[in-house]
């Protein structure tokens, strides 16, 4: 079972950046597609971004494509969303997870119901 810890969240004015990290433990992450999702209070849990296991292909929401970008180091088992230009609306609780059933090196999924493991989240806020 893989544990997840993020990282990197905090307060933040509109159109500055944060970095959120994803650390997990266990020797099998190389294998796991990943992604990032959001919690808005009185929303439900969105997706936000999603990269395949060798992290050749990836994914985003439209509102936040060409402002974040996901990436990966498999060497330290850590999963990463770079979060540029950030807006009011983008205030959530941000969660990683962890897709582990391999199906290719290109494969992700965008689908909250196909995760397996999750971390706790880390709060974002930008105020305006």
């Amino acid at each position: 079972q893989a544990r997840l810890v993020e990282s990197g969240g905090g307060l933040v004015q509109a159109g500055g950046s944060l970095r959120l990290s994803c650390a997990a433990s266990g020797r099998t992450f190389s294998s796991y597609a990943m992604g990032w999702f959001r919690q808005a209070p009185g929303k439900e849990r969105e997706f936000v971004a999603a990269i395949s296991s060798n992290g050749g292909s990836t994914s985003y929401k439209d509102s936040v494509q060409g402002r974040f970008t996901i990436s990966r180091d498999n060497a330290k088992n850590t999963v990463y969303l770079q979060m540029n230009s950030l807006k009011p609306e983008d205030t959530a609780v941000y969660y990683c997870a962890a897709d582990r059933d391999y199906r290719s090196s290109y494969y992700y999924t965008v689908r909250e119901w196909e995760y397996d493991y999750w971390g706790q989240g880390t709060q974002v806020t930008v105020s305006s």
